[in-house]
């Protein structure tokens, strides 16, 4: 399959943020999570948990809650805000102040025509939904102490909130609060005071996550009667979730555990045959706060303070064990942070507030496979560029030859030239930028450095003319869909002939540079393309999809070549499905053009077009296999497929000119330093 000199880069220092809060849309199988940097992120979980958008975060929204209504997606935060989302811009739509001061929760009720928040100052205030916005209704008698906790009753007429040291329940049309319908969440006897922080459920159950660690329940109705209390960590218990039939119940704890309760029938002593909350399994999946955690139909999905995304399947709950019943952990974004010159041997790594450029070490010497060599010259950092604003950056993008820079916010697109020779880098910004490019989902530069491609609203594509002096607007390509799903993937031929692009209601779409009109589309599969790429030579277009599906395009054809027929119809190995991250980034060989390179995060992966394909008997990884073979025995045993899982977990890979490999890890190790210290840490023969 051939060697490689690779750059093992492992100084881009990036660190996820937190995860705060999350909310399932069971209709459309999709998962929001908010981080504490205010980034919004949503995940397909019918589409193999791919992370389908990102809306960026800004310094100035904190996000303290975040709800579906239907298929929109609202969040309200520590700056007294309700905040709805542009789900095809991918920013916020509006915000509206709720004038109670700093918001800690927000729910809304199963009929998905009201919402409510709870204040700062003790306010419970519900705002009905309409078409394009919504309109304050009416406040709830407000009490002492914030609100930090919600729960509608199924029916819509009553809601529960959780405060300090206890939960009230209110009449929503009325205003007033329940007489007689309240439960104390302190402890008997006086000590700690404790914050409910979580009311997950109105009807059939009440439970509250305390400060003591314990969670008390009882049966919901028009009395406070019935409530029990059970242990379920030494630690805070921060966050609560109700199975939808309210049969199950999970707590996520301070100490990074996720503790589930059954509604149960008693088997023994005098209560036999009585339901009651019996505490049936506990998870260790994190290691520090779970501040998010969510009990769906058959997993649990739970999130926190470590930045990790585990979903956990109810095995009990599945009719067949497979591999995609296994356990999953998302540590990275499904899109890219990293770009690369591949003709200058630089690099750019973006992170939320400014990007790094770097220069890649250069080493004379050669060695034997997996040998390290020695370092002629080190990587050198070249430029750190701030931002302006508060607003994330959400996408940038270098030139092959170096000598442009571009990245895009919500709301502005900035561009500069590069000029690096030696030691010494100058920057000069391009001031008049084109109306047009006023903000970029994606961002792309030709193969020659002499266009810019920004994707924009509505999946259009902007291409603009660059020159030393100036940018000028050439063209706007369209989709003949009229799709208004956001382009994710832009892939420029190496000819400057063709654009296609990717968007998220799974269009493959390509245009012509030449004639800068629409050429063709890519009849359309059901999974999210998750990378794709033109071939140097041949100008076929190579998508990979989430499922981890592999087509291969024929633009001057516009069919699927002969090889992805093929493959098709034989069948990717089964192990290739076995695997938990989606890849993200296509690349060629140059030096083999039947040759291309894929990569997820555990591996990358060099597949020849020239070799058979594996069969489901074939042994998928096998290049020991193959070294303790001879030279006239090894063909027989070769395939297409050559997994390497040497550098992970993978960021990023690119292909410089001379062949050469460059693999950007982040160690998870790197990224557990840099966090606070956990509330309680397990110690040896503890």
């Amino acid at each position: 399959m051939g060697e490689f000199k690779v750059h093992r880069v492992r100084f881009f220092d990036y660190m996820p943020a937190g995860i705060r809060c999350m909310s399932f849309n069971y209709k459309t199988q999709r998962l929001a999570l908010a981080r504490q940097d205010g980034t919004v992120e949503i995940l397909n979980f019918s589409d193999n948990y791919f992370q389908e958008k990102v809306i960026p975060g800004n310094d100035s929204r904190s996000i303290e809650a975040v709800c579906w209504v239907g298929e929109r997606l609202f969040t309200a935060g520590l700056n007294g805000e309700i905040t709805e989302y542009d789900l095809f811009n991918l920013r916020s739509k509006y915000s509206l102040d709720a004038f109670g001061g700093p918001i800690w929760t927000l729910a809304c009720n199963a009929q998905g025509t009201h919402l409510a928040v709870g204040c700062e100052d003790g306010s419970v205030k519900v705002f009905e939904v309409f078409e394009e916005k919504i309109r304050f209704e009416k406040n709830l008698d407000r009490q002492k102490g914030r609100i930090v906790s919600l729960s509608w009753h199924s029916s819509g007429t009553q809601i529960a909130a959780g405060m300090l040291d206890m939960i009230r329940i209110f009449d929503v049309q009325s205003g007033r609060r329940c007489r007689g319908c309240w439960w104390t969440a302190g402890p008997r006897g006086g000590g700690a005071r404790c914050v409910v922080w979580s009311v997950p459920s109105c009807r059939t159950a009440l439970a509250a996550a305390t400060r003591p660690g314990r969670s008390r329940s009882g049966t919901g109705g028009g009395t406070g009667g019935g409530a029990r209390t059970h242990l379920v960590s030494k630690w805070d218990v921060l966050c609560l979730s109700v199975s939808q039939d309210e049969t199950s119940l999970v707590a996520g704890t301070s100490e990074g555990t996720v503790v589930q309760f059954q509604f149960l029938s008693a088997t023994l002593g005098e209560r036999e045959g009585e339901q009651e909350w019996v505490r049936t399994r506990t998870f260790k999946h994190h290691t520090h706060d779970v501040r998010a955690v969510l009990e769906l139909e058959r997993a649990i999905v739970s999130g926190g303070l470590d930045t990790q995304l585990v979903v956990r399947p109810l095995l009990d709950k599945v009719e067949v064990k497979s591999y995609d019943t296994g356990l999953r952990k998302i540590h990275f974004p499904h899109r890219s942070l990293v770009s690369c010159a591949e003709q200058a041997g630089l690099l750019l790594f973006q992170f939320p507030a400014h990007l790094e450029l770097w220069r890649l070490g250069e080493s004379d010497a050669h060695g034997c496979p997996g040998d390290s060599l020695p370092v002629r010259r080190k990587p050198e950092k070249l430029l750190e560029l701030k931002r302006k604003g508060e607003e994330h950056i959400s996408c940038s993008a270098l030139s092959r030859c170096g000598g442009w820079l571009a990245y895009s916010s919500v709301s502005s697109v900035r561009l500069f030239r590069l000029n690096c020779k030696g030691n010494q880098l100058s920057i000069v910004k391009i001031s008049k930028l084109p109306k047009v490019l006023s903000s970029a989902h994606q961002l792309c530069f030709s193969a020659d450095s002499s266009r810019l491609f920004a994707a924009s609203s509505h999946s259009s594509v902007h291409v603009i003319s660059l020159s030393q002096s100036e940018c000028k607007y050439v063209h706007t390509f369209k989709p003949a869909s009229g799709c208004t799903e956001p382009v994710h993937l832009l892939a420029a031929s190496a000819d400057g002939a063709w654009l296609a692009t990717a968007n998220r209601a799974c269009e493959v779409h390509v245009y012509s540079l030449r004639k800068l009109k629409s050429h063709c589309t890519v009849p359309v599969y059901g999974s999210c393309p998750s990378a794709m790429a033109i071939h140097p030579a041949t100008n076929n277009l190579l998508v990979v999809h989430a499922d981890h599906q592999i087509f291969e395009y024929s633009i001057a054809e516009k069919r699927y070549t002969d090889w992805s027929r093929k493959l098709q119809r034989e069948g990717l190995h089964p192990l290739w499905f076995e695997r938990d991250t989606p890849i993200t980034h296509v690349n060629f060989n140059p030096q083999k053009p039947a040759q291309f390179l894929l990569h997820d995060m555990y591996m990358f992966c060099v597949v020849d077009q020239s070799q058979p394909l594996p069969d489901r008997t074939t042994q998928f990884y096998n290049q020991l296999t193959l070294r303790s073979l001879s030279e006239e025995e090894r063909p027989s045993r070769s395939h297409a497929f050559k997994v390497c899982k040497r550098f992970q977990p993978l960021l990023s890979m690119h292909t410089l000119e001379d062949g050469a490999l460059v693999v950007v890890e982040r160690p998870l190790l790197d990224i557990t330093t840099q966090l606070p210290a956990p509330v309680r840490q397990k110690k040896f023969a503890t």
